[in-house]
């Protein structure tokens, strides 16, 4: 067997099904404090609880995508080092909270997210913004563009699904900075889900529209959030492309420093996620594509999506915890 099988396999024994406690005791720690209009003290809690249950795999960690970097988060910031430094070496993206504005005020789609893949194949990005464009699986490649008009790829997509247009569901963050696309998808008959945060859920809602209602993401938000949505797609099938936002000299040489050594260049997502991919979300409030957590008497209930890419296995775990005290 190769060292490359012999990581691969590493990874499918030892992390598959436990990665489902690091997002289930993020996301439990998070739906604690949801709707109570503290951004900062839901993610804080979320982040311990990450961190402490990563610590406990048998993994030699290190965060690529994470808090922030060194000096601007106290835990799990980019090249922290994590789990207990017994086994696979891999890195790992992660966002213990993502949508904590939507958590704090308890709308849809906040979720708790990891992702870990070998060592060196998760595109170390910067905290910057990044252009967006993805769609689900089934579609040939080239069927959506970034650099083509908004319109453009909606008409593609709609000859590609077999559809009018009027079909045809853009997923979009409420921003300002999108009038223009906005503007542009709708005078194609298409219609808009506008988002306030999450745009990690929004690529994944591509890959099911049929559950979901949503066809397509496109529009500019996080780099970090782009590169997990990466890891799903890899998981699931899509297609997605990226670029990053690097508008200043200090942004060009942030992005330098982490390895970006063409400030231009469009990520695919078998660019941002290489190799044997594992990525795992729960849900912290309910959503298009998770339940969120749920408060029993005596008994927690989580619901979790568990994504390998070597297989392209989709794991689907609802669990009632009665063990109230690990919470």
């Amino acid at each position: 067997m190769t060292i490359a099988s012999n990581i691969s396999a590493g990874l499918d024994r030892v992390l598959t099904m436990e990665l489902v406690r690091v997002t289930e005791r993020a996301a439990v720690a998070a739906a604690r404090l949801r709707g109570r209009g503290d951004e900062k003290a839901a993610d804080q809690v979320a982040v311990d609880a990450m961190r402490q249950e990563l610590n406990r795999l048998a993994i030699k960690g290190t965060v690529v995508i994470g808090e922030g970097e060194r000096d601007e988060a106290p835990m799990l910031y980019i090249g922290e080092e994590v789990g207990t430094g017994r086994g696979p070496e891999v890195d790992i993206a992660l966002d213990p909270l993502e949508g904590t504005t939507i958590c704090a005020k308890n709308l849809p789609n906040a979720l708790a997210v990891v992702a870990l893949a070998q060592k060196g194949s998760l595109l170390n990005a910067p905290d910057v913004y990044m252009e967006k464009i993805a769609i689900g699986p089934g579609y040939p490649e080239g069927t959506v563009d970034l650099d083509a008009p908004p319109a453009e790829n909606i008409v593609n997509l709609a000859k590609a699904k077999g559809v009018p247009v009027t079909e045809i569901t853009a997923c979009i963050l409420d921003r300002p900075r999108h009038a223009k696309i906005i503007e542009a998808v709708r005078s194609t008959g298409a219609a808009i889900r506008l988002i306030g945060d999450g745009d990690v859920a929004g690529v994944i809602h591509t890959t099911d529209p049929d559950e979901t209602g949503i066809d397509i993401y496109m529009g500019i938000g996080g780099a970090p959030e782009g590169v997990l949505a990466a890891a799903a797609l890899r998981c699931i099938g899509g297609q997605m492309q990226g670029r990053l936002v690097l508008d200043t000299p200090e942004k060009i040489e942030r992005a330098a420093r982490m390895g970006v050594d063409d400030p231009k260049r469009v990520y695919r997502a078998e660019d941002m996620a290489r190799g044997d991919v594992l990525f795992a979300a729960t849900g912290v409030t309910d959503g298009n594509m998770l339940a969120g957590v749920k408060f029993g008497r005596n008994s927690i209930t989580t619901h979790t999506i568990v994504l390998r890419s070597s297989s392209r296995t989709v794991r689907e775990i609802k669990a009632r915890h009665q063990d109230l005290e690990k919470f």
